[in-house]
């Protein structure tokens, strides 16, 4: 199971958020050296998210994206503001290994058939959840709102076999990843799942560990490493 440093990005600077609010706490000026130092420290795969496309629908960081890919040396998986095909082929010119994919996903179903026949395993659907509810446009919309059961079944049957899952109402609370969610969604979905959401102790990566037979294949961790709650290091040992 990877553990995956996250590394989310608005206005130039790392920040984190709590349950997709708009409260944000910055914790870095300089994102590539964020990401830098998580790669030095034994990162397998970087998470970086770019805030300001979330929620604009048009990513603002890719410089930003392409410095970290150049200067961390490790794979990066990159998300925020990416509906359309163009933004997806840029982002792997710059040497994004995965391209992550959210509220277009949601809203059309036809882009996600385009996309998979283009891009097959290049492209990573991410459903960010709140009471069982997909949700779009940087969390901040359920219009038009798809039951996660139904999204992951969608994605399946079009042939995606991965999918990075988020309960918002975990994201940056500190308080727990949501075990039963993830649980019933590897279960009933036979996906292989990148969880997010809540982690906040190396006895929540444990709990997690559990899971990894069931298809969980790795877990984002943002603010507890932030936090210092523990190190990527530690974390890096029981993954």
């Amino acid at each position: 199971m990877l553990i995956i440093p996250a590394v989310d990005i608005q206005d130039g600077c790392v920040v984190r958020f709590v349950q997709g609010r708009l409260d944000k706490k910055i914790y870095s000026h300089d994102p590539v050296k964020t990401a830098t130092h998580w790669a030095r420290l034994g990162a397998q795969l970087l998470h970086v998210v770019d805030l300001d496309g979330a929620f604009t629908g048009t990513p603002k960081n890719l410089h930003l994206v392409k410095a970290i890919v150049r200067e961390a040396g490790v794979p990066v998986q990159f998300g925020g503001g990416v509906r359309t095909a163009e933004t997806i082929r840029t982002a792997l010119e710059y040497g994004v290994s995965k391209v992550i994919v959210g509220t277009k996903a949601v809203e059309d179903a036809g882009f996600l058939k385009r996309i998979f026949k283009v891009f097959k395993d290049r492209v990573l659907i991410s459903a960010d959840a709140k009471d069982g509810l997909v949700l779009i446009k940087g969390w901040q919309s359920n219009r038009g709102a798809v039951d996660i059961m139904q999204f992951a079944a969608l994605i399946k049957a079009i042939g995606f076999t991965h999918m990075v899952y988020t309960d918002v109402l975990k994201d940056g609370t500190l308080k727990g990843p949501s075990i039963q969610g993830i649980k019933n969604l590897l279960k009933e979905t036979g996906l292989r799942i990148i969880a997010s959401g809540g982690v906040s102790s190396l006895d929540d990566i444990r709990r997690l560990k559990v899971l990894e037979k069931a298809g969980l294949t790795g877990v984002i961790v943002g603010k507890a490493l932030y936090e210092g709650k523990f190190t990527l290091t530690q974390a890096l040992k029981l993954g």
